[in-house]
């Protein structure tokens, strides 16, 4: 593709020769001969210092925002700006035959794009799904690293999803993608605004800052989906021309609305209320959280063009999603339920949803993340021992830090209550004592690890799915 083209569309100084261009990229490692290099000023470097040696390493052109003395230099306003409209240029701008759907917040963004791209699959639409679980393609299933791609990824996404005919794209807009410009350029027909709790302190520094990185999203979409039961979702203001649908529980006023909430070890059922209508729900993940992710669900694939009877008949055919309150199957007397929830909102929703429906003890075993926000450690800590009968802390992530001292930081939060615990630092081993110690009617959350196949033990990723950790555990229990 010849520069010009990639460069359309946008302003710059600088005169470079048109040319052929192979590739662009903000890694100075990957410039070769014909490769177009954008400075990107990033947390821990600035890819202007290296502009130079990609330069030299033969870059096509140096796209920056400073003038760095350089003969093939073409200085924009923002290069995180113009790096989008680049790679959406060079992928053959797929966005122009896409409709994107963007979900933020602390909780619920997975399960809210997963269950809004089942419901418009089921009204006939072809989705493409960008999130922390996985990305898709239709059915076609995508590994993936982050919550949301850096940009040249994601356009490559975009560009996959465009060619195998997509029509829509449900992602997950993480604050920190907001905050870095991941997703700089990009307009939303509809943007999901789930809840706000206590998470990412350690990049953001405050609650505010943690908002208003969330609240980007909402300049940038045609239509804002809220849940109006959140104290921040009712903080956050929309600008003129942009459609509003917000939707709640408790809240009378909201358009989507969920009526007689029941709870049920298998689900949550409710009647859905919209546009004056009535309809009875019921999806198969248990909890008070499951019935707003229906909801922000339901007004995402309503913002989408979807009727409310297609939206009522697609929920109660949705599946449930992997790591989100998903039960494991024991074969005995209790229960194990698997959850990501590694915030103290997560940790109280789960312990909360379970309490409701738990005949026996309610266990909770749980650790923190090595390396991220210290400040929810005891908050965390609190929650469980609040809302169980039983604590077993343990390892989740300790990544660079000492997981014991990660332990140290949980335990004065459940020390506040007088609910029994444990310490069993080795996640696996405790996971083998939280069975072996089951009493009838017993439900345990093991909450943080969820979806993921993996623990991260210093800078190491090593296999863990505890899927598979407990059917080893019970084969071993069986033997016995």
């Amino acid at each position: 593709m010849r520069l010009s083209d990639i460069m359309k569309g946008i302003s710059y100084k600088g005169n470079v020769a048109d040319c052929e261009v192979t590739d662009l990229t903000s890694d100075s490692r990957k410039v070769t001969d014909g490769v177009i290099f954008v400075c990107i000023k990033g947390i821990k470097s600035d890819g202007h210092d290296f502009a130079s040696t990609a330069a030299s390493n033969g870059a096509a052109a140096i796209v920056c925002d400073r003038d760095l003395g350089l003969a093939n230099q073409m200085i924009v306003g923002s290069t995180r700006e113009a790096f989008a409209v680049m790679c959406e240029n060079f992928m053959g701008n797929p966005l122009d035959r896409l409709k994107l759907i963007g979900v933020t917040g602390t909780n619920g963004k997975t399960s809210t794009t997963f269950i809004t791209k089942q419901v418009l699959d089921r009204s006939g639409h072809k989705c493409g799904l960008i999130g922390t679980i996985q990305n898709m393609i239709g059915d076609e299933v995508l590994h993936t690293e982050f919550t949301t791609p850096d940009t040249y990824e994601l356009h490559s996404l975009f560009a996959r999803m465009a060619e195998a005919g997509c029509d829509f794209v449900v992602m997950e807009v993480s604050s920190h993608a907001l905050e870095q410009g991941r997703v700089a350029g990009l307009h939303f027909a509809a943007a999901c605004f789930t809840n706000l709790t206590e998470d990412h302190l350690d990049f953001h520094g405050t609650m505010e800052s943690y908002f208003g990185a969330k609240a980007k999203l909402f300049g940038m979409t045609d239509c804002a989906i809220i849940n109006i039961d959140d104290e921040w979702g009712n903080r956050l203001r929309i600008g003129d021309g942009v459609e509003l649908i917000t939707y709640g529980i408790d809240n009378p006023l909201a358009d989507v609305r969920a009526e007689n909430v029941k709870f049920y070890a298998d689900g949550v059922g409710f009647t859905l209320c919209v546009s004056g209508k009535q309809f009875p729900v019921k999806v198969p993940t248990p909890g008070k959280f499951s019935a707003y992710n229906a909801l922000s669900a339901a007004g995402c694939a309503i913002a989408a063009g979807a009727s409310p009877e297609s939206v009522a008949e697609a929920l109660n055919r949705s599946t449930g999603v992997k790591g989100r309150a998903e039960v494991f199957p024991t074969g005995r007397d209790f229960t194990i339920i698997l959850d990501y929830a590694h915030t103290p909102d997560g940790v109280e929703n789960i312990l909360s949803s379970m309490r409701a429906v738990s005949e026996g003890r309610l266990v909770a075993l749980l650790g923190c993340g090595g390396d991220r926000d210290p400040y929810k450690r005891p908050l965390m800590g609190e929650a469980a021992a609040r809302l169980s009968d039983f604590v077993i802390v343990t390892s989740d992530n300790p990544r660079t830090e000492d997981p014991e001292s990660i332990i140290r930081q949980i335990l004065p939060g459940v020390e506040k209550h007088d609910t029994p615990y444990t310490v069993i630092v080795n996640r696996r081993e405790a996971m083998k004592y939280a069975v072996e110690h089951a009493q009838p009617g017993d439900v345990i959350v093991m909450a943080g690890k969820g979806h993921e196949d993996y623990q991260i033990i210093g800078k190491v990723k090593v296999h863990f799915d505890e899927r598979e950790v407990l059917r080893e555990i019970f084969e071993g229990l069986d033997m016995e």
